[in-house]
């Protein structure tokens, strides 16, 4: 395979667990977070989101700087950091306000919700980016 079928299965990779969840996420907008189940389990597919994004993230910048595109690598280099950064930090702050609504804080739901949101929004818009690239990266 060629290094821009490389980049290209790159991008690819990439796009599949934030495609997917870009679709499975805003499902939980129909849900209360007040009920543990459906919390922990949006946790849990954040938690996974994260990861994934991280490993893919950094198999992409790899294959970029090995293809020869480091403006490219970069990118892709910086989408896996925030990744794994976010994970930590955004499940961390997460986990505060599940403890906050056990303890009786009815704010907390309301926060989770805006976490939800801004966790739907920050993974849209690194999509687009990633496939508002892909004509560079095909034509480049």
């Amino acid at each position: 395979m060629t290094a821009d079928g490389l980049a290209l299965a790159a991008i690819v990779i990439l796009l599949f667990p934030m495609g997917y969840f870009l679709l499975a996420a805003p499902a939980f907008l129909l849900v209360k977070l007040d009920i543990p189940p459906v919390t922990l389990l949006l946790r849990g597919m954040f938690n996974a989101h994260f990861l994934m994004v991280s490993i893919a993230g950094i198999i992409g910048t790899l294959t970029f700087a090995i293809a020869g595109r480091p403006v490219f690598a970069i990118g892709i280099g910086l989408i896996a950091a925030f990744a794994f950064w976010s994970r930590g930090s955004f499940l961390r702050r997460w986990d505060a306000q599940l403890s906050a609504r056990d303890a009786g804080d009815k704010c907390a739901v309301r926060r989770l919700r805006r976490m939800h949101w801004g966790g739907m929004l920050g993974n849209a818009i690194q999509t687009v980016a990633i496939v508002a690239s892909i004509p560079y990266v095909a034509s480049a």
